[in-house]
């Protein structure tokens, strides 16, 4: 078998020849098979008995007899199978793979297995917690002593599906007799790793993760391509041949991870002077059928809990459900969009019920520097976010417009969000989980290599990284060599999550390359390893959420303007300004390239993507049910990018990714609120929702 590792390694993916980027689906090897997963078809079943069709030669099943290690996959919560044993959860819950060289004769192998079932009852409400967590801030005892006013609401948000262009996919080979090498559309090459070492029961050095070019995954390829990963690396070390597994787009809509559903139910106590004295707020998160990075997602959304705003009094709980559903899991935003978007209708909604103006109110709530956060850490950068209103306010002619629209007949109406993004992995996690580490090699060309396990993934990690070394060090581009990730090579650098590639990864390379700038004249070879170390001041108890929840903040401002139907109540968007805090923008086409992506995620999470289930099965499963944004749906953008450089940061740079997608729901949730003259408390705002709304409120 030729092996192809180390041209892809060298080649960095790309076609010497047309140059085209080469995708895990492009990838062809001597004597590669094929697989596809035979899946459950109830939400909840029993597994009595499975009759499996004489297997013509060089056709397999593989199954959780054949997984050497334990049967699940490695992640925070080690309780998602890697093939279901004697009870299936959700409608496409893996049971085995059937592998072959001929897709027909595996699908026919697949219509002839017969598998009996005992139904069992599923659950698809919010009743059995599998996660609680809460914390307090202040005295709120005393806040909802005697309060004024006692106001109260639910929002509630429900599935969004990434849509990457690429599906999901993988191949894995053995190498060297002992060796699985595994090459996979993924955002964390150590994840999978780790998760295969464990299915396997092997070294570290027996399994090998190469990223080829990944046509992006928004979060989808966090955890997700671990399942895969764990699966197909005991097909290859049952049956030693290379094999590959791409899911077609309705199978990879059907059975992925989609951002959380949730229920956010907020309470606030008002003073006489229409101040918040404290508020209650809960979150209730749909799991799925297992918990994978629910926690963490519910960790973050509690944190957001007050969004921009500073409150004094906080009694902020949680709990993850876990229902006979698709699993749900990382999604950009990783839980904030939900919180915030609840938060910021919840600030207008308390000033118009209090019957004040709204910017006034929520200006006199507005973080500022050296105020406590929502786990009573501080914020110790400077908030500029007052300039930023002032700024967003002007290009959009907000004010003229928001007076305007609201007589009742214009329906038409503006929002304006306010949010912070906090940047890296909650609390301690960099520190006490990650550890990263990167790696700066210089041969004895001058030749530098950047050797970091960060994915490059659509969002411009190799242009900023690159960038942040090459003006360190002060050398031409061309002498800097930036190859995708490959765990035989680089370092664990953490995986391309959390908004955390720039301001940490990046922030390990500057210090790195300034290493290697002051020994340059002194070796002609040489490697500088540079390791994350925890700011002093920053202190967080994860038992209690208590302290400093991250590292530094971004901060934003969304504006949207939209027209609705009185007709068919369909929603125009017909203009949207935005001004962010990133820090210092390292390549500003870049930040501009994902504030553009960033608001049309989170703007058509807010009124347009509608994806349910029906008895556990999804029902939009293909691009054609499920609607995003195209370019006819979006009107012309403005983005602003102020400065505020953070001094830990390289060169002052804080992170972008899931900054530039959490207001968008709230802020076209406002319009939409103020052209129909209705509170808005649930998104997706769908035409129906809004008939709805005018009938029966």
């Amino acid at each position: 078998m030729k092996d192809i590792s180390k041209s892809i390694q060298k080649e960095d993916h790309v076609d010497k020849v047309s140059g085209k980027a080469i995708y895990v689906s492009d990838i062809k090897m001597d004597g590669m098979l094929f697989a596809k997963t035979v899946r459950s078809i109830h939400p909840k079943a029993e597994i009595k008995s499975i009759e499996i069709p004489d297997l013509p030669k060089d056709y397999f099943v593989v199954d959780e007899k054949d997984i050497p290690g334990k049967n699940y996959v490695k992640m925070i919560f080690e309780d998602w199978p890697i093939f279901a044993k004697d009870q299936v959860n959700y409608i496409g819950e893996p049971i085995m793979l059937v592998i072959g060289k001929d897709k027909q004769v595996i699908n026919q192998i697949i219509d002839d297995i017969k598998i009996e079932y005992k139904i069992l009852e599923p659950m698809f409400d919010y009743q059995k917690s599998v996660i609680h967590k809460d914390f307090k801030k202040g005295n709120i005892d005393q806040a909802f002593a005697k309060p004024y006013k006692i106001l109260s609401h639910t929002y509630e948000t429900g599935y969004q599906e990434q849509a990457y262009i690429e599906p999901q996919g993988f191949i894995a080979y053995p190498e060297n007799h002992n060796k699985i090498t595994l090459i996979g559309s993924i955002q964390c090459p150590y994840y999978v790793k780790n998760a295969v070492v464990s299915a396997l029961d092997c070294n570290d050095d027996q399994v090998r993760v190469i990223q080829p070019t990944v046509g992006g995954a928004f979060g989808g390829k966090e955890e997700f391509p671990s399942v895969m990963a764990c699966q197909l690396a005991v097909a290859v070390k049952k049956i030693g041949k290379p094999i590959k597994m791409i899911y077609e787009r309705e199978e990879d809509m059907a059975v992925t991870t989609k951002r959380h559903p949730s229920k956010i139910k907020l309470t606030a106590a008002i003073d006489e002077n229409n101040h918040i004295k404290g508020i209650k707020a809960h979150v209730s998160l749909d799991s799925g059928a297992y918990i994978g990075l629910s926690g963490v997602v519910l960790y973050r959304a509690m944190i957001a809990s007050t969004d921009a705003y500073t409150i004094d009094h906080l009694d902020v709980s949680g709990d993850v459900y876990e229902t006979n559903t698709v699993p749900n899991g990382a999604f950009r935003g990783f839980g904030a969009p939900q919180m915030i978007f609840a938060f910021e209708m919840f600030m207008n909604h308390i000033a118009k019920e209090l019957n004040i103006d709204v910017l006034p109110f929520r200006l006199n709530h507005l973080a500022k520097q050296n105020d406590l956060t929502s786990t009573s850490g501080i914020f110790r950068d400077p908030i500029i976010m007052k300039k930023m209103i002032d700024k967003a306010m002007k290009i959009s002619d907000y004010k003229r417009k928001y007076k305007n629209y609201q007589d009742p007949l214009s329906f038409k109406g503006i929002g304006m969000s306010w949010f912070l993004h906090g940047c890296g992995f909650t609390g301690s996690g960099e520190s006490t989980h990650i550890n990263a580490k990167v790696k700066l090699k210089k041969d004895k060309d001058d030749q530098v290599y950047i050797l970091v396990a960060a994915v490059e993934m659509g969002q411009g990690a190799k242009t900023a990284l690159k960038k942040i070394v090459v003006q360190t060090l002060d050398i031409p581009s061309k002498k800097v060599t930036f190859n995708n990730p490959d765990t035989d090579f680089v370092p664990d650098s953490g995986p391309t999550v959390a908004s955390r590639t720039i301001m940490i990864v990046g922030g390990l390379l500057a210090r790195a390359a300034l290493k290697l700038k002051e020994s340059w004249k002194d070796h002609e070879e040489m490697e500088v390893v540079q390791a994350y170390e925890q700011p002093e001041y920053i202190k967080w108890d994860e038992d209690t959420m208590q302290g400093d929840a991250y590292p530094a903040y971004s901060w934003g401002v969304n504006i949207v303007e939209v027209e609705v139907s009185p007709v068919t109540f369909q929603i125009k968007l017909k203009g949207i300004w935005s001004v962010y805090d990133v820090g210092r923008a390292i390549d500003k086409r870049m930040v501009l390239g994902q504030a553009d992506g960033g608001i049309a995620q989170g703007v058509s999470y807010g009124y347009l993507e509608v994806m349910k289930h029906e008895q556990g099965r999804i029902r939009q499963k293909t691009m054609t049910d499920y609607i995003i944004p195209t370019s006819m749906d979006m009107p012309k953008t403005t983005t602003v990018i102020m400065e505020n450089p953070y001094i830990l940061g390289p060169y002052g740079a804080k992170g972008v990714g899931e900054l530039t997608l959490v207001g968008g729901a709230p802020a076209v949730a406002l319009a939409i609120e103020q052209a129909i003259k209705k509170k808005v408390k649930k998104i997706p705002a769908t035409p129906e929702y809004l008939m709805e709304l005018i009938d029966h409120e």
